[in-house]
């Protein structure tokens, strides 16, 4: 009876764990040539997998175009472009970290 029971609870653990799929994360790059100035950003045509990698890319980016002194980046998370308010939407939106 215990083994049964057991056995059960642990199928039904198992087809649980692989209905629940983590959504994939694709991270966007965002680059601000002038920090004073939030509206104009170039973004990346890349997504990235991880927040790390979009953070290490938008620094080389600045570093490019070198405009590390002026500039500044923001990444998001899972972006689309919204036809209405004619702008991207990020589920997040970090900016970088303060040097």
């Amino acid at each position: 009876m215990y083994k049964n029971l057991l056995v059960l609870t642990v199928i039904a653990f198992l087809f649980t764990g692989c209905w629940e799929e983590k959504p994939e994360e694709k991270w966007h790059s965002f680059i601000y040539p002038d920090k004073t100035n939030s509206k104009r950003s170039l973004k990346s045509p890349v997504f990235f997998k991880t927040l790390q990698e979009c953070q290490k890319e938008s620094e080389n980016q600045l570093a490019i175009l070198k405009i590390t002194d002026t500039g500044t980046y923001k990444c998001g998370l899972n972006c689309e472009f919204h036809d209405g308010m004619k702008l991207e939407v990020c589920e997040k939106m970090l900016a970088a970290p303060v040097k």
